[in-house]
Order: structure tokens, then C-alpha cells, then sequence
């Protein structure tokens, strides 16, 4: 009996924990994470689902910035500053960006002057870390610890015909009821103000909250996430698109976002 209630005491524990764990994961998008310091682990400290690097093609390599650098410096390549941080993480972690969790981590990846050059030599890097990466080989997907999502002016012809395939397309909403499956393009995003032009002070007008809804209700349909950019970026704002169903919640304040949802929360 008492051995019994020992080996009950430990899976308690177990479940517990899995349960603690996995209520960590903030449905956050990290605007722009690079600008911070350090960049990507504000944004893994803080729990949050999704982070961002904007990528520009210099002389062969890839690296982050908003705006294209004047110099290439070679701690701020997107394989320094996210896939090697990420792949070592995972590897430390039991093969998971959180522990307890095993949906996937998203890295939203924004072409600035993309091109086919630009995706060849993002998929020879991606190539390195494939082990931690979702994958779609010969029609079958196996989810990954991180999915990889390519938006702004991604070659899409070359990401769809892709074989295999590591990464996959940020959508609009304008590509909403045309059959593409949520595997290829799982988040479906658009800028703000072109759908709503509430400031994020008090309470949101009813018209808005029902335009809302009904997009949300549109993307979640196809099994995508939505993520608005641009956004209210304060803590009711962050509350009211977290009621409203919104599942990337844009923010440029990983710790703030973290203290207030995880409060929020309990």
C-alpha cells in the first residue's frame, strides 16, 4: 500500500508539473525581438508562443535587422541569433522550447528585399538544425519543437513547391477560403488598422469587438492562428485580444506582457 501510494504521490507530481508548465505558454507574438537584449531569450523568459526577425540577404548570408544594415556583423546573422541559440536550447531541454509543452514554438521569419536567392540560403541553414524544426517530407508532416513561418516578400511559388519542406507561409486574409491548408500557411496575419481603429483605452466599441470576432472565427475555421501587427501594444489591450480570441498578441514588451497575462491568468 504505501508503495503504491508513493508511485500515486509521484505521477500527481508529474501531471502537476505538466500542468504548471504548459499554463506558462502566453499566446505572444514578440514584435521585433531582436532589438532586444538579449535577443530571442527576453522573449523564451517571458513565455511567449511566437518571435520575429526580419532577415536581409548580405553577401551570401543572412542577417537581422529592420532596416538593412550598412555592415555585416557576424553576431547578428539569424543563425547566431536564433536558429544556433534555439537548436542548443531545445537540445538541453529534452527536445522542447518549453518544458511541459509539445505544441510547437513559432520563429515568424520577414523577408526585407526577398528573393529565391534569399530562400536557398535560408534552407541550406535550416538544413543544420532539421532535427528541430516541423517538417513536410513526401506529403507527411512531423511536427517539430520550432515551425518556422516565412512572411513579408517571401518567394511563395518556391515555399509551396518545396520538397521537403522546412518552413512554411504567413497568410492574409485575402487568402482565407481558398483551400490552403493550415499546415503549409498556419498563421494568418494582417496590419491593425485595416481592420479596427480602437486605441486600446478603455473598452472596445461593440461594432469593432464584432468585426473581430468575425475574423477570428474566419481564421480559426481553417485551423490558423491570427496575429495582427501594429496593434495596441499595453495591458488592456493585451487582455481584450486574448477575450476576443486573438492568438499571436503583438507586443514590443516581452516581461511586461509576461507579469500582466501571467497574472491575468491565475
Amino acid at each position: 500500500m504505501a508503495e503504491a501510494l508513493r508511485r500515486l504521490l509521484f505521477l500527481s507530481t508529474i501531471l502537476l508539473s505538466f500542468h504548471v508548465s504548459a499554463q506558462t505558454v502566453l499566446f505572444g507574438h514578440a514584435h521585433n525581438d531582436y532589438l532586444n537584449k538579449p535577443a530571442l531569450f527576453e522573449a523564451l523568459d517571458a513565455h511567449l508562443i511566437s518571435v520575429e526577425a526580419d532577415i536581409h540577404l548580405m553577401k551570401g548570408d543572412l542577417y537581422v535587422a529592420h532596416v538593412r544594415p550598412l555592415g555585416r556583423n557576424k553576431k547578428r546573422s539569424l543563425e547566431n541569433l536564433y536558429l544556433k541559440p534555439l537548436f542548443e536550447h531545445v537540445q538541453k531541454n529534452n527536445g522542447q522550447v518549453y518544458s511541459g509543452y509539445d505544441g510547437p514554438f513559432y520563429l515568424m521569419i520577414d523577408f526585407k528585399g526577398g528573393s529565391v536567392e534569399m530562400l536557398n540560403r535560408l534552407v541550406e541553414l535550416l538544413n543544420k538544425y532539421k532535427d528541430m524544426l516541423t517538417v513536410i517530407e513526401n506529403g507527411i508532416k512531423k511536427q517539430g519543437a520550432v515551425t518556422i513561418f516565412l512572411s513579408g516578400s517571401r518567394p511563395h511559388n518556391e515555399v509551396v513547391n518545396a520538397e521537403p519542406k522546412l518552413c512554411f507561409l504567413d497568410g492574409r486574409p485575402g487568402d482565407l477560403d481558398k483551400q490552403i491548408p493550415a499546415d503549409l500557411m498556419p498563421v494568418t496575419s494582417d496590419h491593425y488598422k485595416n481592420h479596427l481603429s480602437w486605441n486600446g483605452t478603455g473598452e472596445m466599441p461593440e461594432e469593432e469587438q464584432l468585426k473581430l470576432r468575425k475574423l477570428v472565427s474566419k481564421v480559426h475555421a481553417e485551423g490558423k492562428k491570427l496575429r495582427l501587427w501594429a496593434s495596441p501594444d499595453n495591458p488592456n489591450a493585451w487582455k481584450t485580444f486574448k477575450n476576443l480570441g486573438v492568438d499571436f498578441i503583438n507586443t514590443d514588451k516581452p516581461k511586461k506582457f509576461d507579469d500582466f497575462m501571467s497574472q491575468t491568468s491565475q
